[in-house]
């Protein structure tokens, strides 16, 4: 289930909640039970690096894939 990252308005703490990515923009209360909250956009985290991965060389007669590659151009 998604972690949303909400702050309250009143007392500024920032606190966050697991919920359905349905109910991700439904009113949430802080833990000291205000209710003026908002919802703060989250960065995505995402593991590995481009450096990691192995490059492929296209193959020879130049069938490397893609639209013209592919034989999909006139």
């Amino acid at each position: 289930m998604p972690r949303y990252e909400y702050r309250c308005r009143p007392c500024g703490e920032t606190f966050e909640l697991s919920r359905p990515m349905a109910e991700s923009s439904a009113p949430a209360s802080c833990p000291s039970g205000h209710e003026d909250t908002v919802k703060l956009l989250s960065t995505v985290a995402v593991g590995g690096s481009a450096a990691s991965a192995p490059a492929s060389a296209p193959a020879a007669g130049g069938g490397g894939g893609g639209c013209c590659g592919g034989g999909c151009c006139g």
